[in-house]
Formats: structure tokens, C-alpha cells, sequence
């Protein structure tokens, strides 16, 4: 019947552990023959074996060690562990110490190496120097309740421990945080009430504490009478109950207070699972199910199929190592209670129970098992931990801090101090623009074009768009000014049509009046284009809308102005001027001094049209949505030819000022020319030194004013004629005028 390994403790394996107790490996085969010996070094005396409690890393060189084997995992996992357990909680300033031998001196280097790889930093790595009698304890200590750190890596035994314990608990060392490594965290050794004061909230690795089928029966049944050739036996019941067996096979009795063991005891009466190590019996328990399983496949090789040379087998009675260690490598073994085999190095999968110190309201300190690390786990599975059974201090459940310097919140940035550790820094807040979403980061990230850091700097919102719009007054105020100056030449074009056959109107072209006041409504009109959101459309029509409207109503003063020169120069005798009077020559001024300006838009239009863009390199967190010219020559072509047509206007008016009353308009032309010019010279420097939706604004007012300016200066004069002084509205009072006028010219 192939075994199976339902039971290592049990009737059913006497036959086998008999069996093997016999063969020559025993001693040199199972590592736990070196038990007299230090568990940590024992591995070195006893190199081909199985053992049980041998941890050091070194032991995993198959160069040096090729057939030795392990149950229990290598202190290379259980010091990645403690560096994740360290990362896990948020320490970053992390004290060490270690025993000054091989066990704590390669333990506490991997565990500084992972936690600096890990980000965290050493706060201070001091040794219990085992050759000293006092251990160095104070100055350990001293080191320990001087330092900021509150989270201390301990990797040492608990026999070198206990003098460091004894000095913090004369310097009264309280909180800290202690992690432990295996080879003190669940020791019974030293009473934990004495330490209570400074170990409550000690978390670490333990050995794992497995179910082993069967044991417990098993260990209850045990009795010296039944396997009297059996010393462990007796002496496990003389540690159980105290007591010392007096035959001459046992030690004589030290003193008279020590009782005598009878056998009467009942094993039944004792609390076992305090009494007895099971974690470490879990790995014997492992050990030997190795060994028996690897001699058990030896022993079921059949000739003809075996492993060596020319398919042999080895003889159960009698093998050599290598036969044996052959199968050992092959163990492979998964039931819900074990889990045996080894990996190249000779090492099981890693297993540990992560315990944590807690204190009952007696002052008792227990050992509750609170998670757990499996190499062999899935990724997401291999260190579990839960912290609602965590305790702290017997009132606290908030994870303890230790840190060097306190975590940078959101929206700042971690700058490193000079000299210092990376853990030791200074917090600064992110600039303008700038944002950190997440605690500790190194640097500050700008936010898109598009968006701006919030005030806290830890989120990046959509900047706010401006630009002269509607909804605000200063828009507000403008459009209702030009919708209302709109009005005034719509009245003036009613209050002409109405006296329009009253001497002051006819004697100033009539049509031209009525075109002149129709463009002028336009020209008040076109702000409306610049006020609101600048899209596409509004970009490409307002400038060119603008600057055709007002050479429309600039060439028609040309035009006026042109026919008074020339009607007057035309009166003079042999004058050849009285071809260019005519009913279609204001016309043509007037296209002809437009359809350049059309001209110039179109091709503005065609090769460098406007377009809406955003302008973020005005004002910092705020979007300038406003329109680019496209072309800035075609812009100020398109200003500086109107700016012609006005100073050519302003010209032949001022040429015509001193012509008879009958045509004084040209008096009036030439201070509406002259405000108008003004007003565009002044629009110029304006323009290139404002931003923004304030250009716009600027612009807007200059073509309010300079429409003003034509309004008030052409047609306000004939308006107060019209309405208060009608007397001298009529022909005879105009042609009187004249004749006086006349006289006077001919005096001269």
C-alpha cells in the first residue's frame, strides 16, 4: 500500500518511524540530529539533513551546502516581509537593532536593504554586542528613547534580548512600536508582565503554527510506561509536570524541594497548547513527513525502473545519502494540513503568521495572530493582515506614525533637506498652476492650458473664460450706448425728411444728408459686433463691418465737401471745374472711395482672415477668448486708409471754411474731421498697450466717439435751426447773407 502520509503521530506510522530510526541517515540525514546546538548555527555541523529551525540565508548556497534541506523558511523572506509589514503601515523612519551574530547581522542588512528600496529610511542600526556581559544595552537603549523613530526592527533571540529589554524598562522607553522578528515574537521565555509597559503593540513574524492531524490524540496517549526505552518522553513529563524521575536512568535530583515524578499525572489536566511550542513542532512534524516520504518512494523503486545507473534502485536496508537525497528533492506533498517540498535551494515555501502584542485589561499580554505571509500565494494574496483585530495600546486602534519629517498633504511637494536622508524634508505649496492630487509627491505637475490649480493646489479646475460680454456692466453699458446713439440719426433722418423742403436742407444736398445719417446709424451699430463671446463669424465680419460702414460715411463728407469746392471754384468766370458739377459725381466719390476699402477687406479676408482664439498669456488662471486679426499689416491698412480719407476730408473742408455762409457747412465738416482724426490718433497707443477684452472696450469707444463727433459736428447746428430758429430758415434770409457777403469780398 503506498503511503500516504495520513498520520506521522499514530498507530499507523510506528512501523515506518522504527523503520527509519534504524537506517545510518538518521544522524547523518536529519538535520535535527544537531538539536544540542545553537538552532541557528546547527545547520553548519550538520549539513546533509532536514532541518527544523535553521534560518540563516547562507544555508541556501548549494554550492557550499548541496544536500541540506529546510522546513523552515530562510530569513530572506522573513526580512522582505518585515520591510513590507513596515511599508504596509506607512513607516518611513525606522530603527534596527540586531544581535551581533550571523542571525541578526544578515536579518537586519536585507531588512535595511528592502526598506530602502521600499522609500522608507534607517533612522539608526545598532548591535547587541553578545561578547560584552552587559550586552551594550544602555547605550542601545539611550539610542532607542533619543531617537524620533517609534518603529524599531528588533532581530535577535530573546536570550540577547532580555538585557536590552531590562535597561529600557530603567529608562521607562515607551512608545515605540516594536517589530519582531521570529526568534522573539511569540517567545514564552521571559515574563511578558514585567514588559508590559513597553511591548504592548509589538507586532511581527512567527513560525507557522499549522494543524497537525492526529497530534494532539497522539501526544495525549504518550506515557513513559509504554516506551520506557523512550528519554524525550520522560523528559517532556518532567518539564510538563514539574517533576524529576529518581531510577538511576534519569539525572539524580538537585534539591529536596523538587518533586518526584510517579506517573500518575494526567497529561488530560494541563493546558497543552501553552505548555508546548507548537510552531516549532509543526516543523519537526514537516521534517520527518520529508524524510518518511523520501524513503518511502526509495523503497517502492522497483529494478528495471529506477532513477540510477542502469535504472537501479536503492536498498531500504541499505542506501547511500545521495540515494536518499535524490527522493528529497522529489518530495512533493499539498493536503490541507502540510505542505512539503523544497525548491532548488533547498528551501519550503515561506510561511509565517503575523502576530501582534495585546495587553488584556489584567496587564496579560497574548499573542493574536492578525495575518499572514505565504510566498507561494497568489500575488495579491501573499501578505494579508487584519487591521480591525490590530491593537496598539490596550485603548488605541490608530496605526502608530513614525516618520522623520510629517507627510506632505495635497498640494505641495516634498523637498529633501540638505545632508539629510530622503525621509527628512521640508513641504513647500505647488506654484500658481501647479498641483500635487496626491500625498508625499516629489514634484508639482502643471495643469493643461485649459485648467488651473483650485486654491488648495490639489486639483486642477477649467479656467474661466473672459472677455467683454452682455451679461457684465461695463458690456452692458456699452451696448445699450450704441443701440441708443443708434437712434439720434434715425430721429435727425425723420426731423430732415419732415423739413426737407426748408431752405437748411436743401442748400446741403438732401440725398447725401439722408446717406450720411444712414451710415452713421451703421457706424453706432457695429459695436455690437465686438460685445459677446468672439466666434468664428464675429471674428471674421466686425473688422472689415467696421471699416467698410465708416468709409461709407466718410466718403459721403468727401463727397459733400468735394461738391462745395467745386461748386463754388466752378462759379468763377473761365472756370473749367463746371464739367466735374454734376448729379452722379457725389456718387462716384462715394463708391469709388468705398470699394477700395472693399477691396482691401477682401483680400484680408481671403489671404489672412481673422479667427477666435485663447489667449492664456495674459492674466495667469484666466482664458482671454478673444479675436486674432490674422493679419496685423491688413489691420492697420484697413485703419490707415480710412484715417486717409478723413485727413483728405478734413483738408478740403478746411480749404472751404471761409466760403460764403450759404455753404458754411464746411466749417462744420472741419471740426467734425478734426474730432475724428483725434479720436483715432488717440485709438492707436490705446490699442497696443491694453489686453485683453479692454482693447475691445477701447475700440468701442473710439467708434462711439468719432460717431458722435460727426453727428454733433454735421447735423446738430441745422437741428437747432430747424427747431428754434425757424425765422432764419428761410431763402431770403440765407441769399441776404450772400449779397452782404458778396459786398464785402468785393471791398477787399
Amino acid at each position: 500500500m503506498p503511503f500516504d502520509g495520513t498520520y506521522l503521530f499514530g498507530d499507523k506510522a510506528d512501523s515506518a518511524l522504527k523503520r527509519f530510526k534504524k537506517s545510518r541517515v538518521m544522524a547523518r540525514s536529519l538535520g535535527i540530529a544537531a538539536a544540542p546546538l545553537s538552532p541557528r548555527v546547527a545547520p553548519f555541523v550538520a549539513t546533509e539533513g532536514v532541518s527544523y529551525l535553521s534560518t540563516s540565508p547562507l544555508l541556501s548556497d548549494r554550492n557550499q551546502f548541496p544536500s541540506f534541506f529546510r522546513t523552515i523558511p530562510s530569513d530572506d523572506f522573513q526580512s522582505r516581509g518585515l520591510a513590507q509589514l513596515i511599508t504596509h503601515f506607512g513607516w518611513t523612519w525606522v530603527g534596527i537593532v540586531a544581535s551581533d551574530d550571523s542571525y541578526g547581522q544578515l536579518g537586519s542588512q536585507i531588512v535595511q536593504q528592502e526598506i530602502t528600496k521600499n522609500g522608507a529610511c534607517v533612522a539608526f542600526a545598532e548591535n547587541i554586542l553578545l561578547s560584552r556581559v552587559d550586552k551594550n544595552a544602555f547605550h542601545v537603549a539611550q539610542v532607542i528613547k533619543n531617537s524620533a523613530a517609534t518603529a524599531i526592527v528588533i532581530f535577535s533571540s530573546i536570550a540577547y534580548l532580555i538585557p536590552v529589554l531590562d535597561e529600557m524598562v530603567k529608562q521607562n522607553v515607551t512608545g515605540k512600536t516594536w517589530i519582531a522578528s521570529e526568534g522573539w515574537s511569540t517567545s514564552f521565555l521571559f515574563p511578558c508582565e514585567k514588559y508590559s509597559e513597553i511591548l504592548t503593540s509589538t507586532i511581527g513574524f512567527a513560525i507557522f503554527s499549522g494543524e497537525m492531524l492526529g497530534f494532539q490524540e497522539y501526544l495525549m496517549r504518550i506515557h513513559p510506561s509504554k516506551t520506557p526505552e523512550d528519554i524525550f518522553v520522560r523528559r517532556f513529563w518532567e518539564e510538563a509536570f514539574g517533576c524529576q524521575w529518581s531510577d538511576e536512568d534519569t539525572l539524580l535530583i538537585k534539591d529536596n524541594k523538587t518533586k518526584k515524578c510517579i506517573g500518575d499525572e494526567k497529561l488530560q489536566s494541563l493546558p497543552i497548547s501553552n505548555t508546548i511550542d507548537f510552531r516549532t513542532t509543526y516543523n519537526i512534524y514537516k521534517a520527518v513527513y520529508a524524510t518518511a516520504l523520501a524513503l518511502h518512494d526509495l523503497n517502492m523503486c522497483t529494478k528495471g525502473g529506477g532513477p540510477f545507473i542502469q535504472e537501479s534502485c536503492g536498498n531500504i536496508s541499505d542506501f547511500d545519502p545521495w540515494q536518499l537525497l535524490y527522493y528529497l528533492k522529489k518530495v512533493r506533498l499539498r493536503r490541507e494540513d502540510i505542505e512539503a517540498f523544497f525548491d532548488e535551494h533547498g528551501n519550503p515555501p515561506a510561511q509565517y503568521d503575523i502576530v501582534n502584542w495585546q495587553r488584556d485589561p489584567k496587564g496579560t499580554i497574548r499573542h493574536m495572530k492578525v495575518g499572514s505571509y505565504e510566498s507561494s500565494a497568489p500575488t495579491r494574496n501573499i501578505f494579508l493582515i487584519n487591521a480591525s483585530a490590530l491593537q496598539w495600546d490596550i485603548e488605541k486602534t490608530q496605526v502608530p506614525v513614525s516618520v522623520c519629517s510629517p507627510s506632505c498633504p495635497k498640494g505641495f511637494r516634498k523637498a529633501i533637506r540638505p545632508g539629510k536622508p530622503i525621509c527628512c524634508f521640508e513641504c513647500f505649496p505647488c506654484r500658481l498652476g501647479e498641483i500635487t492630487n496626491h500625498a508625499d509627491s516629489l514634484e508639482c505637475f502643471r495643469c493643461p492650458w485649459d485648467q488651473w490649480s483650485n486654491e488648495d493646489r490639489d486639483q486642477c479646475i477649467p479656467k474661466s473664460t473672459d472677455f467683454l460680454s452682455y451679461k457684465e456692466t461695463f458690456g452692458a453699458i456699452l451696448a445699450a450706448s450704441s443701440i441708443f446713439s443708434s437712434v439720434i440719426p434715425i430721429i435727425i433722418m425723420g426731423l430732415f425728411f419732415c423739413y426737407r423742403n426748408t431752405p437748411i436742407v436743401k442748400a446741403n444736398n438732401t440725398n447725401l444728408s439722408f446717406l450720411l445719417l444712414m451710415s452713421l446709424t451703421l457706424c453706432f451699430l457695429c459695436p455690437l459686433t465686438f460685445v459677446g463671446c468672439p466666434t468664428e463669424k464675429k471674428c471674421l465680419i466686425r473688422q472689415a463691418a467696421f471699416g467698410t460702414i465708416f468709409s461709407l460715411c466718410v466718403s459721403c463728407i468727401l463727397a459733400k465737401t468735394f461738391v462745395v469746392v467745386i461748386a463754388f471754384k466752378a462759379t468763377k468766370p473761365d472756370s473749367n471745374l463746371i464739367r466735374l458739377v454734376g448729379p452722379y459725381m457725389s456718387y462716384m466719390i462715394i463708391i469709388s472711395g468705398t470699394l477700395i476699402q472693399v477691396v482691401l477687406c477682401v483680400l484680408w479676408l481671403v489671404y489672412a482672415p481673422p479667427f477666435s482664439e485663447y489667449n492664456i498669456n495674459i492674466h495667469s488662471g484666466l482664458i482671454i477668448v478673444e479675436c486674432n486679426e490674422g493679419s496685423p499689416i491688413a489691420f492697420w491698412c484697413m485703419l490707415g486708409y480710412l484715417g486717409f480719407l478723413a485727413t483728405i476730408s478734413f483738408i478740403m473742408a478746411f480749404l472751404a471754411r471761409k466760403l460764403p455762409d450759404s455753404f458754411n457747412e464746411a466749417k462744420f465738416i472741419t471740426f467734425s474731421m478734426l474730432a475724428f482724426l483725434g479720436v483715432w490718433l488717440s485709438f492707436i497707443p490705446a490699442y497696443l498697450s491694453t489686453r485683453g477684452k479692454y482693447v475691445v472696450a477701447m475700440e468701442i469707444f473710439a467708434i462711439l466717439s468719432s460717431s458722435s463727433s460727426l453727428v454733433s459736428c454735421i447735423f446738430f447746428p441745422k437741428c437747432y435751426i430747424i427747431l428754434f430758429r425757424s425765422e432764419i430758415n428761410t431763402k431770403e434770409h440765407l441769399m441776404g447773407r450772400d449779397a452782404s457777403q458778396s459786398k464785402k469780398v468785393k471791398r477787399m
